[in-house]
C-alpha cells in the first residue's frame, strides 16, 4: 500500500497555490507570451515571430535542447498550417513544454508498510533544503503520518538550530549530535531511532555541498552507504533540492547529485524570486527525474505537489488576466 504525499488530489494543486505561482511567475518581463499578439500584426506567423519565442524560451532558462525541441514542433505545425492565429502558437508551446513535462510528473508516495520511510534531502547551500524539510514535516503530519527529522548538516553554522525550531513549530522530533558529527553518524543513529520508535517518516538533512566538490559529494555517498546497513532498501526517496533562480546552474547540479547520491525525485524552490521558470522544462528535458514538489515562497503552503499542466499554465498566462480566487 502506498500512501500519496500530496493533498486530496496530487495532480491538482490548490487554486490559491496557483494563483501565486502565476503572479509570482509573471512578474517583470518574465511572460513568454507577453504582447505576443503584437509579434503578428495581421495574423501572421513568420520566421521573425519563431526567433522572438525561441529567444524569450532561452531567456527563460528553458535551455539549448529543450528550446530546440519545442520550437522544432512549432515550425512542424506551421508547415501543417496548423498555427492560424498567436493564440495557436501560444497553444502549440503550451503542448510543446507539456510534452516534455508531463512524464516528470510523478507524485511522491509514502509505503505505508515501510517503516520508517527514508528520504535523504540533498543540495547546494542556499536552495532551501532546510526549509523544505520544515515544510515537509508540516505536510506529512498534517497527512497523519508521524515524522522524525535528522539533522545532519553538522557543518553550516546554525543548521541544526534551524532544523530543531522547525521541529518545534511542527511538532515533531529531531536526532542530532554536537556541531562537526559526522553526517553518516547522525543519519545512522536517526533512523535507529526512528525504527525502534515506529516513525512513519524520517527526513534526514545532509550538508550542503557544491556539486563540483568531490570530496562532500564522496561523503554524501558515505552517508547512503550507511544508511543501507540497516535498511539495505534506504534510503527509498533521494530528493534534491534546487534552486530555480541559479538557472542553468540547477542542470549541473542535478546531473552531479544523481551520479553521486542516486537522486530519485526533485523540489523546486525559491520559483518567487527572478527565476523565470523555464529551468523545471530544462531539467526534465534533461534528466527525466520526477519533480516531486515546487515552491514559491517561506510559508508551508507555499510548497505544493507539481501538475505539469497548471504548471505550464501558469507558465505561460499574464498574470493580471488571472481571476483565480
Amino acid at each position: 500500500m502506498f500512501r500519496k504525499a500530496s493533498n486530496k488530489d496530487a495532480a491538482e494543486p490548490r487554486p490559491g497555490f496557483i494563483k501565486r505561482l502565476r503572479a509570482r511567475l509573471n512578474r517583470g518581463d518574465s511572460w513568454l507570451t507577453r504582447d505576443i499578439k503584437d509579434l503578428v500584426p495581421g495574423g501572421k506567423i513568420d520566421d521573425d515571430l519563431f526567433e522572438e519565442l525561441e529567444t524569450r524560451l532561452l531567456l527563460s532558462d528553458v535551455g539549448v535542447e529543450a528550446t530546440e525541441e519545442i520550437m522544432q514542433q512549432l515550425r512542424k505545425d506551421l508547415r501543417r498550417t496548423e498555427l492560424a492565429s498567436a493564440e495557436a502558437v501560444v497553444r502549440g508551446l503550451e503542448h510543446g513544454m507539456l510534452e516534455i513535462l508531463a512524464p516528470c510528473e510523478v507524485p511522491l508516495e509514502i509505503a505505508s508498510a515501510t517503516k520508517p520511510y527514508v528520504i535523504l534531502m540533498v543540495g547546494v547551500n542556499g536552495a532551501g533544503k532546510t526549509t523544505t524539510i520544515g515544510k515537509l514535516a508540516r505536510r506529512f503530519r498534517d497527512q497523519g503520518l508521524s515524522v522524525m527529522l535528522s539533522a545532519g548538516d553538522t557543518f553550516r553554522a546554525a543548521a541544526v538550530e534551524q532544523l530543531q525550531a522547525w521541529g518545534e513549530r511542527n511538532g515533531v522530533p529531531v536526532v542530532a549530535q554536537q556541531p562537526g558529527a559526522d553526517p553518516a553518524a547522525v543519519s545512522f543513529d536517526a533512523l535507529q531511532s526512528a525504527r525502534a520508535r515506529g516513525i512513519d517518516v524520517l527526513i534526514a538533512d545532509t550538508a550542503g555541498r557544491l556539486h563540483s566538490q568531490t570530496g562532500l559529494m564522496a561523503e554524501l555517498a558515505k552517508v547512503v552507504r550507511v544508511i543501507k546497513k540497516i535498511d539495505p532498501d534506504a534510503p527509498h526517496e533521494v530528493m534534491l533540492v534546487l534552486d530555480a533562480g541559479t538557472g542553468q546552474n540547477a542542470l549541473a547540479q542535478a546531473r552531479e547529485f544523481r551520479d553521486a547520491a542516486g537522486v530519485t525525485g526533485l523540489a523546486v524552490t525559491k520559483l518567487d524570486g527572478t527565476a523565470k521558470g523555464g529551468i523545471l522544462v530544462a531539467i526534465a528535458r534533461d534528466q527525466k527525474l520526477p519533480i516531486r514538489f515546487i515552491g514559491v515562497g517561506e510559508q508551508a503552503e507555499d510548497l505544493d505537489v507539481f501538475s505539469a499542466r497548471e504548471f505550464v499554465s501558469a507558465l505561460l498566462t499574464p498574470a493580471a488576466g488571472d481571476n483565480e480566487k
